[in-house]
């Protein structure tokens, strides 16, 4: 179900999905015996995490972490809808995973959200610029905390939070990232945020999006491939046939490509 976000599925419908599957799925990593272990299943990294700016979860890496991967999730969702694909993308757990809850609660809206939406591609300014400065208390927290720095870390997401990955890695006040990885996303266009293209054309972008997307038009992939390349950025990228979704076959291409990223 973590293959379909966002809303594909009736708001009530697939949060209870995702949150039976990520219980079923978490159950299935524990250790023979280890269910009711309480400490153990804190090791494994994935109770909440209260940080001073955003409540989250983390996988674990199963030895000293080589990098970070910072996953953040869609509109109306929260910090488990992405977690399932912590193993899907790192099966080797190089890496410390780690996927924050966005600060928005909306009326009449479910979930959790980055910023108000008042055109596709537009985020509200307001809302965006204080989500964009928790985000960024985030990730300085999570590095001084690991002591893996933004040069080993890979900022991804699906959606709204594919425009969050791109807003804080391309930021020219926010350090460069390894990599970008957006899922069915857009870079933003809003007052008071420009893309800085010169100072980091050393990250590695991946883009994946449906050319059946209703939600996030496949345009918006298409125009942030061209930016980023025309300014000398490496981008791996792939048009499918999904819709607003991730396509399985993008998750193991996905996986080969972090392993490049971060070494």
């Amino acid at each position: 179900m973590w293959l379909e976000l966002d809303h594909v599925f009736p708001s009530e419908q697939r949060e209870l999905c995702e949150r039976e599957q990520t219980r079923q799925w978490q159950r299935s990593q524990r250790p023979e015996g280890a269910a009711e272990d309480g400490a153990r299943h804190h090791n494994e990294g994935y109770p909440p995490r209260p940080m001073a700016s955003l409540v989250s979860r983390e996988r674990a890496s199963a030895a000293e972490p080589r990098g970070l991967l910072v996953l953040h999730h869609g509109r109306g969702t929260d910090e488990l809808d992405l977690l399932p694909l912590a193993d899907a993308l790192d099966p080797g757990r190089r890496l410390h995973v780690v996927t924050p809850r966005a600060p928005l609660q909306l009326p009449g809206s479910p979930g959790y959200h980055w910023y108000a939406v008042p055109r596709v591609g537009h985020p509200d300014p307001d809302t965006f610029a204080a989500s964009y400065r928790q985000l960024a208390t985030f990730h300085d927290e999570l590095w001084e905390r690991t002591g893996v720095g933004p040069e080993r870390t890979v900022l991804g997401g699906f959606s709204m939070g594919t425009a969050m990955s791109y807003a804080l890695g391309l930021g020219g006040d926010r350090p460069a990232p390894a990599g970008i990885l957006g899922f069915s996303g857009f870079i933003p266009t809003v007052q008071g945020w420009e893309p800085s293209l010169s100072d980091r054309s050393g990250t590695r972008v991946l883009i994946a999006h449906g050319r059946n997307d209703p939600v996030i038009d496949v345009s918006f992939a298409r125009a942030a491939r061209d930016l980023l390349e025309t300014a000398g950025f490496s981008v791996d990228y792939r048009e499918s046939e999904a819709a607003h979704n991730i396509d399985p076959a993008d998750v193991p291409r996905a996986a080969a490509w972090l392993d490049a990223t971060i070494e």
